[in-house]
């Protein structure tokens, strides 16, 4: 029993293998000014300009934050995930 599990093993190796290095293939990446960013960079940056300007509206209507320090990151977080999740899946 032992020795038939060990064939089927050694039989699939290959294949497994394929499969799982199918993975590895080219990063996104931009090209900014000849030096190559990644693209969950590019996406938290933008994510940041996004929260920047979403506070300046909230200030701009008038409306108080209660707990800032969680919100702001929370947001930041969010908005750089929904960009990677849009573009680059």
């Amino acid at each position: 029993m032992k020795a038939r599990r060990s064939r089927r093993i050694t039989k699939w190796w290959p294949v497994s293998a394929m499969i799982v290095s199918a993975g590895c293939g080219r990063a996104p990446s931009f090209d900014i000014l000849g030096s190559f960013f990644p693209a969950w960079l590019v996406c938290l940056v933008a994510g940041l300009l996004l929260t920047v300007v979403f506070r300046w509206l909230l200030l701009r209507i008038q409306i108080v934050i209660a707990a800032p320090t969680l919100t702001y990151p929370s947001l930041t977080a969010l908005i750089t995930l929904a960009l990677w999740l849009t573009f680059f899946r």
